[in-house]
């Protein structure tokens, strides 16, 4: 893949959505919701401070997120979606 993100964003790849509920019950494909945790695969390079310092970002590829419902913008790469956003945009690292 030859996107890598720009600043303080991140690209992460949507785990995909429960199958079945605690009960066993199975969710059709229309009444399924979007997945709200996924698996980081690029980070950027850190945010630049108004001082001119450059801050390191927490996150690190690999990692399994937490994020908003609505968070990032969604690309597709090569056939594969993916969600472009900032790391305030993450809300936990699992």
């Amino acid at each position: 893949m030859n996107l890598k993100p720009l600043a303080d964003r991140v690209i992460v790849r949507p785990l995909e959505a429960e199958e079945k509920t605690a009960g066993g019950i199975i969710i059709p494909d229309n009444a399924k919701e979007k997945p709200q945790k996924g698996e980081v695969i690029a980070v950027g390079e850190g945010k630049i401070a108004d001082s001119g310092k450059k801050i390191d970002m927490s996150l690190k590829k690999g990692d399994k997120v937490l994020y908003g419902k609505y968070s990032g913008t969604e690309v597709t790469v090569d056939g594969e979606d993916l969600l472009i956003m900032r790391e305030s945009d993450v809300l936990a690292v699992f």
